[in-house]
């Protein structure tokens, strides 16, 4: 049994730019990284924050380096000298999702077209609305469309709260979700229907079926913490099979255990935010075991700044995370490695809502200094698997 460990921390949507077919997918020029970064710099990201981007920490790991390999003339973050391994990964997969992002970091390409709803009202076909009011004992659902969580619950939560029925909505990423009131419909009864609803829509390609719950009045309500995405299973073993069938003990931190719809995962560690969830991963640094993967997601730079197109909280939440990262490093131990990376861009200057199609950093700690180079986002599992000593069963080259 190897001494090594590893930690793959995954900051969900901090892409930077410059994905080869970004243009494919309505998202050329889009650099999540570089648009906070210039907005910081000209002073119009003020708000719980001031100044240019603050993240001496990331830039120590190679971040402004990551950036100008995936975008020579991006914007860059103030930094010094650089004492880890920085590069840029591109996905391959047709999707800028969170599990095709996931799966292929793990080592699995999404070897399939995602299945998407059309955007047009209604969105769903008369089969799946039918399947979910069955699953929901209701008359008919709500929403039916296109669109984000806070609008579509603004709009539909007085006829929600009268008819009982759920609020269902999509978007741009292969989902179906499902919106209701924790206490007048239930969160139990939510999170049966959306597991119940999952493998009629996997059948479909569907990715995600995700239960959206809220809590509160129409005129003042709230997401709650009690997220729950139900997704597809990976297509073929990713990198937590592979360490966990080597022996090795897993851990899943955030929402990594729902997204591999709990495969290959040993131990599961989740909170209600990202800072109940770096404090586990602090934890998991004292307790690991040797030869251990430990898999993290940090989702709030996604779900809490990238979607609702807020620059300043992002830029809050990336400084936030900062410090954090300086806290992690300092306790490493002879034989770790980190891997900090990203699944995809969500460029919070970007039009629309949704993801977008961007190359991620990848910045390593514990490996020495120097570039990477431009790498495969299925090159992050076969770093690890060589790091750990277990077989690389995927496509990818390691980089270490």
């Amino acid at each position: 049994m190897t001494d090594r460990r590893a930690f793959l921390i995954v900051m969900d949507s901090v892409g930077c730019g410059g994905a080869p077919d970004a243009a494919d997918f309505g998202d050329e020029g889009a650099n999540t990284l570089g648009h906070i970064t210039a907005v910081c710099a000209a002073g119009r990201a003020d708000i719980g924050r001031k100044g240019p981007l603050h993240v001496p920490n990331l830039m120590r790991l190679g971040l402004g380096r990551a950036m100008a390999l995936s975008v020579p003339d991006t914007n860059l973050p103030e930094g010094g000298a650089v004492s880890g391994r920085w590069g840029a990964a591109t996905e391959v997969s047709r999707g800028k999702d969170t599990p095709s992002g996931h799966w292929e970091l793990a080592g699995v390409p999404v070897p399939w077209d995602w299945h998407y709803f059309p955007e047009t009202v209604p969105a769903f076909p008369d089969d799946v609305v039918a399947e979910v009011c069955r699953l929901a004992g209701t008359e008919g659902i709500l929403g039916n469309c296109h669109a984000s969580g806070v609008p579509i619950i603004t709009a539909h939560c007085e006829e929600h709260l009268r008819s009982g029925w759920p609020i269902c909505y999509t978007s741009a990423d292969s989902v179906f979700q499902i919106a209701a009131h924790e206490e007048a419909f239930g969160l139990d009864r939510l999170l049966k229907l959306c597991a119940d609803l999952a493998p009629y829509l996997h059948a479909r390609k569907v990715g995600r079926v995700i239960a959206r719950p809220f809590i509160g009045t129409c005129g003042d309500f709230k997401r709650t913490a009690n997220r729950r995405d139900y997704a597809i299973d990976p297509p073929s073993p990713t990198l937590l099979d592979w360490v966990q069938d080597a022996g090795r003990a897993t851990h899943a931190v955030g929402k990594i255990g729902d997204i591999f719809s709990q495969r290959g995962v040993g131990t599961l560690h989740k909170g209600k935010s990202d800072s109940d969830l770096f404090e586990h991963l602090l934890a998991l640094q004292g307790s690991a075991e040797p030869g251990s993967l430990t898999f993290a997601n940090f989702v709030e730079f996604d779900s809490l700044y990238g979607h609702p197109r807020d620059v300043a909280g992002y830029a809050r939440a990336l400084e936030w995370f900062d410090v954090q990262v300086g806290a992690f490093l300092a306790a490493m131990r002879p034989g770790d490695l980190a891997i900090f990376t990203a699944d995809h861009g969500n460029d919070p200057t970007w039009r629309g809502t949704e993801h977008t199609r961007e190359r991620v950093p990848v910045l390593c700690a514990g490996v020495g200094t120097g570039s990477l180079g431009l790498v495969s986002f299925v090159d992050v599992a076969a770093s690890v698997a060589t790091h750990l000593g277990v077989e690389n069963q995927g496509p990818g080259r390691a980089f270490l």
